[in-house]
């Protein structure tokens, strides 16, 4: 998602392609970005943390404590590494490839399921062990960035919640603090997407955004 603080937003969940605004701004063509007047930020985390910090947010979402906060940080250090770019994988063979006409081999697809299962595990022996959420017993930023990446899966038809009960209480308990109008807002696009494939809502992607998406299909595992 590209949005500006004030102003209006893209959702590629929706079908709504990145704008020439976000290219411009963005040099590595990726959403989300941020634009804060001229202020340009991108990564998730480091948007949420602005975002948390303008806004001086609920304590429990970035906590003041230093032990509590670098407790979300640890998280986050920990999602880019091993959440981010795996748990995405099953939207690009399922969606977003077949838009550009690429079929992606079975064998990564079996792979990414391989490294799913293990980084679901470590998820749950890890960080969320017998806590409420995942950095304590408050939710956090660390809950909303692994929701929102564990529902990609979910939506293209792979319930990864199924069979891993602490995990699945966790997801509830998270769904239930954001409240259903909220979550619907924020994920009903993406949880939809399916349907919005077999409906042709979601338009051909431009020539010009094809190299980047091959390039990302290629870099699957």
């Amino acid at each position: 998602m590209y949005f500006g603080i004030g102003g209006g937003k893209t959702s590629c969940s929706t079908g709504q392609l990145p704008s020439k605004e976000l290219f411009q701004s963005n040099k590595l063509w990726q959403v989300p970005a941020l634009k804060d007047g001229d202020f340009i930020l991108t990564e998730s985390s480091a948007i949420l943390i602005y975002l948390s910090s303008k806004y001086q947010t609920a304590d429990h979402w970035y906590p003041s404590d230093l032990w509590a906060r670098a407790r979300v940080h640890e998280y986050l250090g920990w999602h880019a590494d091993s959440i981010r770019g795996v748990f995405g994988v099953p939207l690009w063979t399922k969606v977003l490839a077949p838009l550009i006409g690429v079929h992606v081999p079975e064998e990564k697809v079996e792979r990414n399921r391989t490294t799913m299962a293990r980084m679901l595990q470590q998820l749950e022996d890890k960080f969320l062990e017998d806590r409420a959420f995942l950095t304590g017993q408050q939710v956090s930023l660390a809950d909303l960035m692994a929701l929102e990446e564990l529902l990609q899966p979910v939506a293209v038809g792979y319930d990864l919640f199924e069979g891993r009960p602490r995990l699945a209480a966790w997801r509830e308990r998270v769904e239930a603090f954001l409240g259903s109008d909220l979550f619907q807002e924020t994920h009903g696009p993406i949880l939809n997407i399916l349907e919005q494939m077999v409906n042709k809502q979601i338009p051909k992607p431009p020539p010009e955004v094809h190299l980047f998406m091959l390039l990302r299909i290629s870099n699957i595992p």
